[in-house]
């Protein structure tokens, strides 16, 4: 990466081990893409959802040339089951990791696309697939 990684907690303690978690995850995702310029992961923790929900949000910017931004936002949800801070950080980064892998997909133009069929009455153009018609 050519900028360091930022990592900010804000409204809330600053174990070691989410630092730690945050770098792994990060090197993993170097491993699919070698070329991020920049890495910020900001945590929060905001007192709207004391007794029920995640009561954290993570937030992901990756940036990747040509220009190309991944930023993956989970925000802390009323209800359903608490969950912890590692939990969240991993869903996150999984979120990540997958945009960032269709990113390096398009950029490696491994992207499959559709021919569409020809229309009644087109001549195809030289390099233009020619698809049978359906039920062919």
């Amino acid at each position: 990466m050519q900028v360091p990684l930022e990592v900010k907690f804000k409204d809330g303690p600053n174990p070691p081990w989410v630092e730690d978690l945050v770098r792994r995850r990060v090197a993993k995702l170097e491993k699919f893409c070698d070329h991020i310029t920049r890495c910020r992961v900001a945590i929060e923790r905001p007192n709207e959802f004391p007794d029920t929900g995640s009561p954290y949000r993570v937030l992901i910017d990756l940036t990747v040339p040509p220009g190309h931004e991944v930023v993956v936002d989970r925000e802390p949800r009323e209800g359903g089951p608490k969950r912890e801070l590692r939990t969240v950080l991993i869903d996150a980064f999984e979120a990540a990791e997958r945009q960032l892998k269709e990113l390096v997909e398009r950029q490696r133009g491994e992207v499959k696309t559709h021919v569409e069929p020809l229309k009644p009455g087109h001549t195809p153009t030289e390099g233009e697939a020619i698809e049978p018609p359906a039920g062919w």
